[in-house]
């Protein structure tokens, strides 16, 4: 059981890692199409629908592929204030309980009804209500199921882990 435990924790934080090293290029490329706009724009004095639509798909991936990944880091929003004085095992419980009860139910919840937005927009081949803008909006939107199936992922990683903190480091110190 242990095993696969930690097999399934592995996985989860190997799928995450990769994925959000390689959508974080996209920060870059990001970067570049905002310099673009901000350069024809301005300089220029054109602007183009499709530019501005780019830049939000993009930040959309970013965002959405890479909330694993910035869960997995422990870099994303939490109140910190009396987390930072919690034990490593008060620390684990919160980590169980929080995941259990708040972040899993509700990435379920997102994911239920973001399948269904999602394939409306498939079914009437969406694109950007912007004259010129992208085409196939329903592409960035299939992401939205996809991006909450990995954060929910990447807090059934983070559930495990402060259940083996919690329940199997005590076993292995009473079997010494």
């Amino acid at each position: 059981m242990l095993y696969l435990i930690q097999n399934i924790i592995q996985f989860i934080d190997k799928l995450n890692e990769e994925l959000g090293r390689s959508v974080a290029w996209l920060t870059s490329l990001l970067v570049l199409v905002v310099c673009t706009d901000v350069f024809s724009r301005y300089l220029l004095s054109e602007t183009s629908n499709w530019i501005s639509d780019l830049q939000w798909h993009l930040f959309s991936l970013i965002f959405l592929l890479g909330a694993g990944y910035t869960f997995k880091h422990n870099k994303h929003v939490r109140v910190d204030l009396f987390h930072n004085h919690f034990s490593e095992r008060d620390k684990a419980w919160v980590q169980f309980f929080g995941g259990l009860l708040l972040l899993l139910p509700w990435c379920v919840v997102l994911i239920y009804f973001s399948l269904e937005f999602t394939r409306i927009s498939w079914l009437i081949k969406e694109r950007s209500a912007n004259p010129g803008g992208l085409p196939a909006r329903y592409l960035i939107k299939a992401t939205i199921p996809v991006g909450f199936t990995l954060l929910a992922l990447q807090g059934l990683s983070d559930v495990l882990k402060a259940a083996l903190t919690l329940f199997f480091n005590n076993a292995e110190k009473s079997d010494r």
